[in-house]
C-alpha cells in the first residue's frame, strides 16, 4: 500500500507539473492541487488504486491533446470532421451524407423527389492499441517528470503513425483497370526499374478527376517521398515550390492540388494493384512501391472516438516491479464515395 501510494503520488506530480506549467502557473502548486484531488477522490476508486482513476484520466487528456495536436499539421487536416456522431465508437454512414442532385433554372413544379437510396450501414471505427511499455519505479523515482512525458509522446506519435497509415490505405483505389490508378511515364531509374514521377504524370492525375467529375477546388495531392524525390531531382518548377518554408503542412500547389509528403503511403505492385495494408516496399528491382494519391477534401471524412489508457502498477509485477502503461484509440477515416480519388503508382520500367 505504501508503495501504491508513493508511486501514485509521484505520478501526480508529474501531471500537475505538466499541466501547471502549461497554463504558466508555477509548477509545484499543479503537484499540489493534483494530489488533493487524487486525495479527495480516493474513497471513489477501488481500494489499492490510490488515484489511479486521476492519473488515467489526466494522461488520457494529454494523450488527446497531442494527438489534435498532430494531426492538424498532417495531410488529414481539413478534413471534414465526423466526430460529433460517432456513438459507442460506431458510425453510421448514412448520417455521414450524400450529395442529391441539383436542379438548375428549374421551371417544372413541384421539384421532383429522389430517395437517398443509400442504406444505414453502421461502421465500427478501428481500434489502435500501442504495445505495452514498462516503467520500473527506479526510473520514476530517478526522472519521473522526463519519462512519463516521453512515454506519452511515444505513444501518441506511434498511433498518429498507425492512423495516417491506414486513413493513406482507405483513400486509395485498388485496381490499375479502375480508371482511377495512374502509371509513372518518366525515365527509368536504372537502380530499381521504377519508372520516375514527371508533372506530365501529376497533369494525368488532375485529368482523371475532371473525367469523374470532381470539383477544381478542394483537390488535394499526397506524394511520396519516392515520387518528390524525382520531382526535386527533374522539375525545377516544384524544386523552387518545395523549398518555400510554410506551416501549413503543404509542400507546394501544383495544377489545383495542394501538395503535402508522407512517407508511409500505400504500396502498388508493378501491375498496378494495391497491396494490402502494412505491405512493405520492395528493396528488389521489381517493387512493389509506394505510390502517390489525390482526393477531394469535401467527398472524405475522418471520426474519432474513444481513447483509453491502461496502467497496471508496479506492486502487481513483483517479479520485475514495473508500472505498465498503454493506450487504445478508436479512429476512422474513409471516402464518402469512391470517384473521389486517383492513385499514381510507378511504372516498371524496361
Amino acid at each position: 500500500m505504501f508503495l501504491t501510494t508513493i508511486v501514485a503520488v509521484l505520478l501526480n506530480c508529474v501531471m500537475g507539473g505538466t499541466l501547471a506549467a502549461m497554463m504558466g502557473v508555477d509548477p509545484a502548486w499543479g503537484m499540489a492541487a493534483l494530489n488533493v484531488i487524487a486525495a479527495v477522490a480516493g474513497p471513489l476508486v477501488p481500494k489499492g488504486a490510490a488515484g489511479a482513476g486521476v492519473l488515467t484520466e489526466v494522461w488520457t487528456g494529454e494523450l488527446v491533446k497531442s494527438l489534435r495536436g498532430k494531426l492538424s499539421g498532417s495531410w488529414l487536416d481539413g478534413i471534414p470532421d465526423a466526430s460529433s456522431i460517432v456513438n459507442n465508437d460506431v458510425i453510421h454512414l448514412v448520417d455521414v451524407g450524400v450529395d442529391p442532385d441539383v436542379l438548375v433554372n428549374n421551371t417544372t413544379y413541384p421539384i421532383p423527389l429522389q430517395a437517398l437510396d443509400d442504406q444505414d450501414i453502421a461502421v465500427k471505427l478501428d481500434k489502435f492499441q500501442t504495445k505495452v511499455t514498462p516503467i520500473t519505479d527506479d526510473e520514476l523515482y530517478a526522472s519521473s517528470y522526463d519519462k512519463m512525458s516521453r512515454v506519452k509522446e511515444a505513444h501518441a506519435n506511434a498511433l498518429l503513425d498507425a492512423e495516417l497509415a491506414k486513413a493513406a490505405h482507405a483513400l486509395c483505389p485498388s485496381l490499375k483497370n479502375s480508371g482511377r490508378v495512374v502509371m509513372t511515364t518518366g525515365e527509368t531509374r536504372n537502380d530499381v526499374r521504377r519508372q520516375r514521377a514527371t508533372l506530365a504524370d501529376v497533369v494525368s492525375l488532375k485529368r482523371t478527376l475532371d473525367g469523374l467529375g470532381v470539383p477544381a477546388e478542394g483537390r488535394r495531392l499526397v506524394l511520396c517521398p519516392d515520387h518528390v524525390n524525382d520531382l526535386l531531382e527533374t522539375e525545377q518548377t516544384f524544386r523552387e515550390q518545395y523549398n518555400i518554408n510554410r506551416g501549413d503542412g503543404t509542400v507546394g500547389r501544383l495544377y489545383g492540388f495542394d501538395v503535402y509528403e508522407f512517407g508511409n503511403t500505400p504500396v502498388y505492385g508493378a501491375d498496378g494493384s494495391k497491396q494490402d495494408l502494412g505491405t512493405l516496399a520492395g528493396a528488389g528491382s521489381e517493387g512493389p512501391w509506394h505510390c502517390s494519391f489525390a482526393f477531394y477534401v469535401p467527398r472524405v471524412f475522418k471520426a474519432t472516438g474513444s481513447v483509453k489508457m491502461y496502467f497496471s502498477a508496479a506492486e502487481t509485477d513483483p517479479e520485475y516491479q514495473r508500472n505498465k502503461v498503454n493506450f487504445r484509440h478508436m479512429f476512422l477515416c474513409m471516402p464518402k464515395k469512391e470517384d473521389a480519388m486517383a492513385v499514381l503508382a510507378s511504372e516498371l520500367g524496361e
